[in-house]
C-alpha cells in the first residue's frame, strides 16, 4: 500500500496533479480545496495517500495532511459514497467545516457537495455523529490555536459559548466557527469568549 508520496509536483490536471517520484510519474486525485493549496509546478510536495483497487484500475487519492486523510476515510465508509463522491465532499467543505456541519446536524451545508443530495447527507450525518463527536472538534480547534494545558476546561468553555450562541438563535454551524476564532486564554471566562465571538458574527 502506498501511504504517501514525496516528489516533484509536475502538471495539473482537471482532477488531479502529476507528482513525480524518482522519474515515475503518479497521477494523484484531489479535492479542489486542496489543490488550490499546493504550491507551483516545479515544488517539492508530500501527499498522504489513499489507494482505491477496482477490477478495471488502481487510484490514488492525495491529501495534505493526515487528518484531511482520516477525514476521507469516514466519508468513504458511509454507505453510497464512493472515493470520488468522499473528495466531492471535501472540495465543498474543508474537514473543519464538515465536523461542524455533521455536529450541527446542517444538512443543506453538505448538500453543497456536488453529487450529495438530502438523503445521502441526512446518512452521512447520521452514521459519522458519533465518530466526529463535539469534544473532538473543540480538541481540534484548540489544536490549531496551540491552545496551551487544561484542554478539558478550555474544550468545556468553548462549548458552553456554542450552546449559548445557538440558545441566541444563531445557527451552530456559524457558531462552532465563530468561537473557533477566539483565541480564548487559560482562564477566560464563557462571557468573554462569548462576546469575542459575537464581534466575529457581526463581520
Amino acid at each position: 500500500m502506498v501511504s504517501y508520496l514525496r516528489g516533484t509536483l509536475a502538471a495539473f490536471e482537471e482532477d488531479k496533479v502529476i507528482i513525480d517520484v524518482g522519474g515515475i510519474g503518479f497521477g494523484v486525485y484531489m479535492s479542489g480545496q486542496s489543490m488550490g493549496r499546493l504550491p507551483s509546478v516545479g515544488s517539492e510536495v508530500k501527499l498522504h495517500t489513499y489507494l482505491n483497487v477496482k477490477e478495471d484500475a488502481m487510484q490514488l487519492y492525495g491529501f495534505l495532511s493526515r487528518d484531511d486523510l482520516s477525514v476521507f476515510k469516514l466519508l468513504i465508509g458511509v454507505n453510497g459514497i464512493g472515493p470520488k463522491g468522499g473528495l466531492g465532499v471535501l472540495s465543498a467543505l474543508s474537514p473543519d467545516d464538515l465536523r461542524f456541519a455533521v455536529l450541527a446536524n446542517d444538512v443543506k451545508a453538505i448538500c453543497a457537495a456536488p453529487g450529495i443530495g438530502k438523503k445521502t447527507a441526512e446518512k452521512l450525518i447520521l452514521e459519522l455523529r458519533d465518530k466526529l463527536k463535539l469534544e473532538d472538534a473543540l480538541e481540534h480547534i484548540a489544536s490549531d490555536s496551540e491552545v496551551p494545558a487544561g484542554m478539558e476546561s478550555h474544550g468545556r468553555i468553548q462549548s458552553e459559548a456554542v450552546q449559548a450562541l445557538v440558545a441566541l438563535g444563531y445557527g451552530s454551524t456559524e457558531a462552532l466557527k465563530a468561537v473557533k476564532k477566539v483565541e480564548a486564554a487559560e482562564a477566560m471566562e464563557v462571557e468573554d469568549v462569548l462576546k469575542s465571538a459575537l464581534k466575529y458574527m457581526s463581520l
